[in-house]
């Protein structure tokens, strides 16, 4: 399944996530820094053209064709601030997938979108709906796969991270595509190899 499939990484860059998550430990920030490294690796052994990564506070930037080395630069460019409009930035990997697969240039294999978050979003109901009008548009439940992955510890985002992986149906998605990961579940592991095991997933 990795090969001719499309990975898009959509990176919270809200001023929380500039906290080191213990005392004397890297940031949160950094660790979505190696993380992203560590994917884009990976997937330019399957994909030569690179990672779609998006960073996203209360707007969000996109940067097309990522390969391992231009992660260092994006970050260098960016530095944690702002709020989580999360809806936005799901709004439009969604709408490029599905633009892309309107028009014939999707992979075989879909699409899976990883997102690197630490906190509960501005607006969870149109997070919701963001997702749930996605699915709709799908003919298959693996095509497209929205896999979350929360960094930190703030149990709200814990609560509703785990609602969209668990309820959506019954508010009216298509297909069940949402995968969550809390810190519980990373357990012993690092977010590079949580990302890693979501894309063989």
């Amino acid at each position: 399944m990795l090969e001719e499939r499309d990975y898009t990484l959509i990176i919270d860059k809200s001023g929380s996530m500039s906290t080191p998550d213990q005392p004397g430990n890297r940031t949160r920030w950094q660790a979505a820094q190696e993380s992203t490294l560590a994917l884009a690796r990976k997937c330019e052994q399957f994909d030569p053209d690179g990672i779609t990564v998006y960073l996203f506070s209360g707007r969000f930037k996109r940067y097309d064709n990522v390969t391992s080395d231009k992660v260092a630069q994006i970050f260098q460019e960016n530095d944690p601030s702002g709020t989580t409009d999360l809806a936005s930035v799901l709004k439009n990997a969604t709408d490029s997938y599905l633009q892309r697969k309107v028009a014939g240039e999707t992979k075989q294999n879909g699409e899976t979108i990883l997102v690197i978050t630490d906190g509960e979003p501005d607006d969870r109901k149109a997070v919701m709906r963001v997702i749930i009008e996605a699915s709709r548009q799908l003919d298959r439940d693996e095509e497209l796969a929205i896999s979350l992955i929360q960094v930190g510890k703030d149990q709200t985002a814990t609560r509703f991270l785990k609602a969209l992986d668990d309820d959506l149906q019954n508010a009216g998605a298509k297909f069940d595509i949402v995968d969550t990961v809390t810190l519980d579940d990373m357990e012993g592991f690092t977010l590079s190899e949580v990302l890693l095991n979501a894309i063989i997933d």
